[in-house]
């Protein structure tokens, strides 16, 4: 029970004996809520100071700076179990992977940071989802933008096989504008994280088109392919006729990145082929297989996808 519903039964229950409110009254009303007070607070965890009459309450001080972003912590040092057996074991045991593990409790609940921590991620994802790809980055990447047959976000969620087909506009512009019959064609599509393209694809594309063109290997024109599905690819294959297809598309996001982009290739690729003849390099992302890097591994893949004219399954690494 808190202290002013406490005062307030008080009070009824003396206006009920017809007491009068005078200084004595008072003051056992107050002290009686003084006494119940910290108990109150004490049973909701709360700790509770209560000034004593005559003394001088010191002024609250606000402190210049910035609170820090949950969002920056690395949980892989993050370990907050207090006492552990062997907490030094435990804590090598966590650099091997981000996993939330090790986060202590509070009683039977999760402690404050780990539970805003998981709050923070969990709308960092809801976000990638839902947000599309800034229009200016895409210009800015020299991307044209072509749409498959979702018309918003919410049906492309709720429509994969929309996903998959590009509109008749989408269709004639890619005649209109792509190079025919090219050895690769690579293109980028939001697929279901616009943050894994903003934070990826800048430093993945040129990298793959510089290590194709060091093999010698002649590419296509790139675009952006907007509320596109892995399996778009196939008509765009088709499309263009060329023999690699290669599409750089947000993954799904996770509690541990939003930003984690995939690279789907396939040879001559067409329109209900199995899935399984298609070659993904996943988890492209700061903290897993590095941009930079990616755009290189993905090009020598490319290369041997060439070579031995097969992906997927069919190819052996």
């Amino acid at each position: 029970m808190e202290a002013k519903d406490l005062k307030a039964i008080i009070e009824q229950v003396l206006q009920e004996m017809n007491v009068s409110s005078d200084e004595k009254t008072t003051a056992a009303v107050a002290a009686a809520t003084e006494a119940a007070a910290p108990k109150a607070a004490a049973s909701e965890g709360i700790s509770l100071k209560i000034p004593k009459k005559g003394v001088e309450l010191e002024p609250s001080v606000i402190e210049d700076g910035c609170l820090q972003d949950i969002t920056e912590i690395d949980i892989r040092k993050q370990y907050l179990v207090e006492n552990p057996v062997n907490g030094e074991a435990y804590a090598e045991q966590k650099m091997l992977a981000p996993c939330r593990l090790g986060i202590g409790k509070a009683g039977a609940r999760y402690k404050t940071l780990p539970n805003l921590e998981f709050r923070a991620a969990h709308s960092a994802a809801q976000d990638a989802v839902f947000n599309d790809v800034d229009q200016e980055f895409i210009d800015k990447m020299g991307l044209f933008t072509v749409q498959t047959q979702c018309e918003s976000k919410d049906v492309y969620l709720t429509r994969p096989d929309l996903g998959r087909k590009l509109n008749d506009e989408a269709v004639k512009t890619i005649k209109e504008k792509c190079k025919m019959h090219p050895t690769v064609q690579i293109y980028v599509s939001d697929g279901l994280s616009s943050a894994a393209v903003a934070a990826n694809v800048a430093d993945v594309l040129p990298g793959i088109m510089q290590g194709l063109e060091s093999y010698g290997i002649d590419t296509g024109t790139p675009f952006f392919v907007k509320y596109g599905r892995v399996g778009v690819m196939d008509q765009v294959s088709e499309l263009t006729g060329a023999e690699v297809t290669c599409v750089l598309i947000g993954e799904r996001p996770g509690l541990i990145t939003a930003e984690s982009m995939s690279a789907y290739i396939a040879y001559k690729a067409t329109v209900g082929m199995p899935e399984a003849r298609r070659t993904v390099v996943s988890n492209i992302h700061k903290d897993g297989t590095i941009p930079a890097e990616a755009g290189a591994h993905i090009a020598d893949i490319i290369k041997k996808i060439l070579d031995a004219k097969a992906s997927g399954t069919d190819l052996k690494l």
